[in-house]
């Protein structure tokens, strides 16, 4: 019971101890989450329908429509900008941070 109040009250602080940059990029990664789960998806229905030699058409204008979404792209463009930022930061919270959290959202796409 101790070890979970204290988990309780490390994890939020922990959590402010990120960069913006950091923070930023794990608020749209989160956003983004559905969208990425549908391209993954996508993705591996696109190499299935190849590998047995099936039309790819249909799946590949659905991948095509989701990248033209203008919200998403503006989104994926702001990550794209603040990955090299990430990948420097002062802060050793962030990476694994940012790691942690992109690990968390592959899972719960399967």
């Amino acid at each position: 019971m101790r070890v979970l109040l204290l988990l309780a009250l490390v994890m939020p602080a922990a959590a402010h101890a990120l960069s913006k940059d950091a923070q930023e990029f794990i608020a749209i990664t989160k956003e983004l989450e559905p969208v990425q789960c549908e391209k993954r998806r996508l993705r591996r229905e696109i190499t299935l329908a190849q590998i047995e030699s099936r039309s790819t058409k249909e799946l590949r204008e659905r991948f095509a429509k989701l990248n033209r979404d203008p919200k998403t792209a503006k989104l994926e463009k702001r990550l794209a900008e603040l990955e090299p930022r990430l990948r420097h930061s002062s802060d050793p919270e962030d990476l694994p941070a940012v790691s942690r959290q992109q690990r968390e959202n592959f899972y719960r796409c399967e």
